[in-house]
């Protein structure tokens, strides 16, 4: 069984509504409600998985692994273009129900953007700093709370995320918790990013407004929440998408709506958001020759330069202040201070 309709997250103020599209599957089902769809799932019907894309609107491949994963759950659509099996899910084999958003965000998704200008939002120009939202609020609060009326009801939450080109595949998830971690190994990307929880983090929290996050939200309402990071803003990269539409696949087997277990993971755990060695100044990057994703670093190795672009002076020379994994690179030369020219995580002990 499928379903979608119409959602008005918010509306503009010439009046215009700010819409999307919510998708359901198996089980559950949408009915009408004041204000629009709402989700209605059986109580005995099986657990309940929410999953969105392009939050941020330039984070294209999201979207692209929700319309694999319909296809493959109604045996609908594909193309020669395309990659990966069709139709080989048999939506009617779904024991709970997947509720579905490919475009969170229409503003951002609209202007290739990761935040909406200021005219829009000047509070929250990034929807992904006011989760669970305020039906009074701003716009992307008020865009986030239509949204966490399904969000909020769901008993796993997978929330799609795209890097940059030069950034290696990743799940985050909340350190500690063992139910996310569960769900971000089910989802089977070879580097897990433990983010930091609970009293240790506030500070962190406070400084980047990571309590507004839909993971962090989400999480601290006892709902287990990750965020695939799947490599390539911009374009629709198949590679990409792969990973995306086989995590998916994983999450729905570890949460019971599919048969079969995930598959086994055995891949590596490091700290989120430590390690990222910034801009001193603005100016232009080069990263050391031959410097990759997934390369083993020490504490002090040479990471690149940032010059002056017109008189060429070297202003910075980028080294790693930790042993670690580069999992992120700035391949885009021009940088200005306070950038992340590379991202090195550090491993965990477990």
């Amino acid at each position: 069984m499928h379903d979608a309709r119409d959602l008005v997250l918010a509306r503009l103020p010439s009046g215009v509504p700010v819409r999307t599209t919510v998708h359901v599957y198996g089980e559950g089902r949408l009915v009408d409600g004041p204000d629009g769809p709402e989700l209605d799932a059986p109580a005995d019907g099986g657990p309940v998985v929410y999953a969105q894309a392009a939050q941020h609107g330039r984070e294209v491949n999201g979207t692209a692994v929700l319309r694999r994963l319909h296809e493959r759950l109604t045996g609908s659509g594909g193309d020669a273009t395309d990659v990966g099996p069709e139709g080989d899910l048999g939506d009617g084999g779904l024991a709970g129900t997947l509720v579905t958003v490919p475009v969170a965000d229409p503003l951002t998704f609209d202007r290739v953007s990761y935040t909406t200008p200021e005219s829009l939002d000047a509070i929250h120009s990034n929807m992904n700093r006011c989760w669970p939202g305020d039906a009074d609020g701003t716009l992307h609060e008020r865009m986030a709370a239509r949204l966490w009326r399904f969000a909020g009801a769901a008993d796993a939450v997978v929330d799609l995320h795209t890097g940059s080109p030069a950034m290696l595949t990743h799940t985050v998830y909340m350190r500690d918790d063992a139910a996310c971690r569960g769900l971000a190994e089910a989802f089977g990307t070879d580097l897990l990013l433990a983010e930091a929880a609970g009293e240790e983090a506030d500070a962190e929290w406070a400084e980047r407004g990571f309590a507004g996050k839909l993971r962090v939200a989400a999480t601290r309402e006892g709902i287990p929440t990750v965020t695939p990071e799947l490599a390539h803003s911009r374009e629709v990269v198949p590679e990409a998408v792969d990973a995306g539409v086989d995590g998916m696949v994983g999450v729905l087997r570890h949460e019971g709506l599919l048969p079969g277990e995930p598959a086994p993971w055995s891949g590596t755990v490091a700290r989120n958001h430590l390690g990222r060695v910034e801009a001193a100044d603005s100016g232009l990057f080069t990263p050391e020759r031959g410097l990759s994703v997934g390369d083993e670093v020490a504490a002090g190795d040479r990471l690149g330069v940032v010059h002056d672009p017109t008189t060429f002076e070297p202003l910075q020379t980028a080294a790693a202040d930790r042993d670690g994994i580069v999992y992120s690179i700035a391949r885009e030369a021009t940088v200005t201070a306070g950038a992340t020219l590379v991202g090195v995580a550090e491993r965990l002990e477990e």
